[in-house]
């Protein structure tokens, strides 16, 4: 997930009521009547812009393919993108009044600002207009789209997080499928020089570690972040204690000093020399975009790998399976000057499967609709149908929607570093310092 500075976000959300005034307001959603007759039909030819975050040649690429099926239906309808846009490019642009049509982004953590200020649309009437069945889409994907009943965006691919391994240092051994055999493979496999000096993690406890974010790992014990009020349940719920007692546990065992020089040690995350490619980790916790990374780097694509979902706690089986998921969500900003354009825009890039399609195999992000997954067009091989069905899988869930979404990730993520390398005496204590933390962030926000 990308995040955007709590500051930036914040400051220029909350100034968007004060952007037009003096100037005539622009159509809205749910403003004028359906068209008559097909939309194709009745809609007058228009230019619509379109904000997205893709950087890459490959990934524009794959977007303006989606958009040409687009064209198909709306011949009248030109798009105009621009690419690698981030959300505070898109919260000024609302701001000054010169947003456009359709904005999509990366990370779901501004979506509770966005729907609760209005700095999108809401989407609620026209997706029943259109009578469109959004229980084809999981209801994590559902759940991050909207907030307090308000539906402002749309899911457009998917990330989906289990475990990658690499088959040669795992010597025969299965996947683990709880934290206990996580805890003993993770012993077996590792390798060190008789000083301690690490050589081979079997598995990297630290929270600091790429991809091992509290959000991404918090499935594997069933963690809550927030009670139903919308404050902290971090102190209260029993499964984070569960999680960082069994991660301390991990970290004590190779030692924090020598754990985090040989962290420190590591290729970066987006390069050739991964750890994970170079045979120095031999299980890692990762999105499903790593397949397409693996296959598309010339020292890696030989690497033999398998995927497996996380492993759950050992009194919870019931969670195996499933993960953590979150994803480029997509709606209409505040001030589009053709929101009906873009509305037929957006329900097609997330309900239309050919284009859905077109993007995963594009992007091997997972497609949102149960169609798309289902589709025989779809490149799924076994490492990628892995992810499919995690996102699918029932108690597969995601970071709940709150208006200080990314406060409350630094709050526990401060707190964690602390925790592993031992300055934290009292567990439960500092856990209730953090839920104050995020609690009193909540007060000062009007919740």
């Amino acid at each position: 997930m990308r995040f955007v500075p709590l500051a930036v976000a914040g400051l220029t959300v909350l100034a968007l009521t004060a952007c037009t005034a003096g100037k005539e307001a622009p159509p809205s959603l749910g403003a004028q009547p359906k068209p008559s007759g097909s939309a194709s039909q009745a809609l007058p030819a228009a230019t619509i812009e379109l904000w997205h975050g893709f950087q890459t040649d490959a990934e524009v690429k794959a977007f303006e393919e989606a958009i040409a099926g687009f064209n198909k239906k709306f011949p009248q309808i030109t798009v105009k993108t621009t690419k690698a846009v981030q959300d505070d490019q898109i919260t000024q642009a609302i701001r000054s009044g010169k947003a456009p049509d359709v904005a999509a982004s990366f990370t779901t953590d501004n979506v509770a600002l966005w729907c609760k200020t209005g700095a999108f649309q809401d989407l609620t009437a026209v997706v029943k207009q259109d009578g469109i069945d959004l229980s084809v889409l999981p209801a994590a994907s559902r759940s991050y789209t909207e907030f307090e009943g308000k539906r402002c965006m749309m899911p457009l691919l998917a990330d989906a997080y289990g475990m990658f391994y690499n088959k040669a240092l795992m010597k025969g051994n299965e996947p683990p499928k709880t934290l206990s055999e996580l805890t003993r493979l993770t012993k077996e496999l590792t390798v060190r020089d008789p000083d301690g000096t690490i050589k081979v993690a079997g598995f990297i406890p630290s929270f600091q570690y790429y991809e091992n974010s509290p959000s991404h790992l918090a499935p594997m014990v069933g963690a809550k972040w927030y009670n139903d009020d919308g404050t902290s349940a971090i102190g209260s719920d029993p499964a984070w204690k569960q999680l960082l007692t069994w991660q301390k546990e991990l970290v004590d065992w190779y030692g924090y000093a020598n754990l985090e020089k040989f962290r420190r040690s590591l290729g970066d995350e987006w390069g050739s020399a991964h750890p994970f490619f170079k045979g120095k980790v031999a299980m890692i916790v990762d999105g499903e975009w790593r397949n397409a990374m693996i296959a598309n780097d010339s020292k890696a694509k030989s690497l033999d790998y398998g995927t497996a979902p996380l492993p759950v706690a050992d009194d919870k089986p019931d969670l195996y399976g499933s993960g953590f998921t979150a994803g480029t969500v997509i709606g209409v900003p505040k001030g589009a000057k053709n929101p009906q354009h873009a509305w037929e825009l957006i329900k097609h890039l997330t309900t239309d499967t050919d284009s859905l399609v077109t993007l995963s195999n594009a992007l091997r992000n997972v497609p949102t609709t149960k169609a798309a997954m289902e589709s025989p067009r779809l490149a799924a091989d076994a490492n990628f149908k892995t992810f499919l069905d995690i996102f699918a899988h029932p108690k597969t869930s995601t970071l709940p929607a709150s208006v200080n979404s990314v406060f409350n990730q630094d709050s526990l993520s401060t707190f964690l570093v602390t925790w592993e390398k031992g300055a934290v005496k009292d567990l439960d204590a500092g856990l209730k310092g953090v839920d104050k933390r995020i609690n009193d962030k909540l007060k000062l926000s009007g919740g």
